[in-house]
């Protein structure tokens, strides 16, 4: 949003009123001075029009700068397109048992990993990031940070887990990161099977939760259509993982956010990478304080040309 930053100085643009009416009044008591002596008058004259309006561009050209100098000391700033306010990114990863399947080579975590990097490395100098981790519950990876190196350092020691499925803690702590550093755009991408079997929240009040602190999720469903051995119980009894889209899809719905579905895992780097696309951005509010500097710089210049250069006034 256009504003000033420093606008105790726009106070000062109420002197040039003032100003004005002082020239004013020392012309009209310079003119009748001049009156009282026929040969100065005469040669006024002689001087012609622009001789005598003269003075009063050179004046009018001073108080243009001064307003240009004390617009700039208020540090105007406007949003500018081209530029962007940084966003703070907040990936939650999906780390309990199910995520050791192996449909996605090595593993569905591992895949889900090397996507996350490729994202990372997409956002824009000005964004934060930061990492959630979830299985039988939630806990940061890594906080929020304009670090890049940092955070993909911290994913990439992020270990699977046989717990259970605490989807909603962890989205629940993905938004609190989120919305941990005020005025700036929040979203939270969110991967996983979406099959939530423990914790203290429910992914559809982890869902309401973010839309009432107006945080946007992104969700990647990583999973086969049909369940997965993703290991195995004490007994020797198969374990399997099954993808639960219907859930993920309605975080995403609930939130304001977009679900992907991840076939394998080429599309779901392809899903990452454009997902920086996808990431809601506004225009940055940029200071134009110098284009008014410039501009009073460029005024005193001319004034002094006229005063000083070819036609100058003479003394």
């Amino acid at each position: 949003m256009a504003g000033f930053a420093e606008p105790l100085w726009l106070i000062g643009l109420a002197g040039i009123p003032v100003l004005c009416l002082l020239y004013r009044r020392a012309v009209k008591e310079r003119s009748y001075a001049a009156l009282t002596f026929s040969r100065v008058a005469v040669a006024a004259q002689a001087q012609g029009p622009d001789r005598l309006r003269r003075p009063h561009t050179l004046f009018a050209l001073v108080l243009i700068a001064l307003a240009l100098i004390l617009v700039g000391l208020a540090d105007p700033h406007i949003p500018l397109e081209g530029t962007d306010e940084g966003v703070s990114v907040v990936l939650v990863l999906d780390t309990s048992g199910s995520m050791q399947a192996t449909d996605y080579r090595p593993t569905r975590l591992e895949a889900a990993k090397a996507a996350a990097e490729i994202l990372l490395s997409r956002l824009n100098p000005d964004d934060y990031a930061g990492v959630v981790v979830f299985e039988s519950g939630a806990t940061s990876a890594a906080y929020l940070s304009p670090d890049r190196d940092r955070v993909i350092e911290r994913l990439h020691g992020v270990r699977g887990r046989d717990g259970q499925t605490a989807l909603g803690d962890g989205l629940a702590l993905g938004v609190d990161m989120a919305d941990s550093i005020p005025n700036r755009h929040r979203v939270v991408i969110l991967l996983s099977d979406g099959a939530g079997n423990a914790g203290t929240f429910s992914p559809a009040e982890a869902a309401g939760y973010a839309r009432e602190r107006n945080v946007p999720v992104y969700t990647v469903g990583i999973g086969s259509p049909e369940p997965v051995v993703a290991g195995y119980d004490p007994a020797g009894a198969p374990e399997y993982a099954v993808l639960d889209e219907e859930t993920l899809r309605a975080i995403a719905r609930t939130t304001g956010g977009k679900y992907y579905a991840a076939v394998d895992e080429g599309t779901l780097a392809a899903i990452y990478a454009g997902l920086t696309d996808e990431i809601p951005r506004e225009p940055k509010d940029t200071s134009i304080s110098v284009v008014f500097f410039a501009g009073a710089l460029t005024v005193l210049l001319l004034e002094m040309y006229i005063r000083y250069g070819r036609g100058r006034i003479l003394p």
